[in-house]
């Protein structure tokens, strides 16, 4: 819309949107989600064993965490050993039997096995052990 000025001159007003800043912001959205994506996976603490190779985890699985206490998650909620195999043996009947394991690295292996046995007598026989790579804190 264009008007004019007491001296004459024709002016428009602005009216498109700027597209830059818009884009701007919507990156940078888009990068700090990316990044902290992973870390909102789980919100218990562990402090996962170190390996030179490590796959990343690219879908959406169930996650059993074995924390510093021998305390046992089931996602996020405290579960106990002997109740594994009857809470997997519900969620994976909807899903495919993977399941990604977490434990800290100074859990004892007695404590891991035990973990282990309790998902294999739910039937699911394809479990991930997460680990981090060599390197990061």
């Amino acid at each position: 819309m264009a008007f004019t000025t007491r001296d004459g001159r024709t002016q428009s007003s602005m009216a498109e949107i700027n597209i830059t800043p818009l884009v701007d912001v919507v990156l940078v959205l888009l990068v700090i989600f990316m990044i902290t994506a992973p870390v909102l996976q789980s919100g218990i603490e562990v402090d996962v064993p170190k390996t030179k190779t490590v796959k990343e985890i690219s879908e959406q699985r169930i996650v059993l965490t074995i924390d510093k206490n021998q305390q046992v998650y089931l996602g996020e909620k405290l579960v106990n050993v002997h109740d594994i195999p009857r809470l997997l043996g519900k969620q994976t009947a909807e899903t495919r039997k993977v399941i990604y394991l977490r434990a800290d690295q100074r859990v004892p292996f007695g404590a891991f096995a035990s973990v282990m046995d309790a998902v294999k007598q739910a039937g699911i026989t394809n479990i991930s052990i997460v680990t981090q790579p060599i390197g990061n804190k």
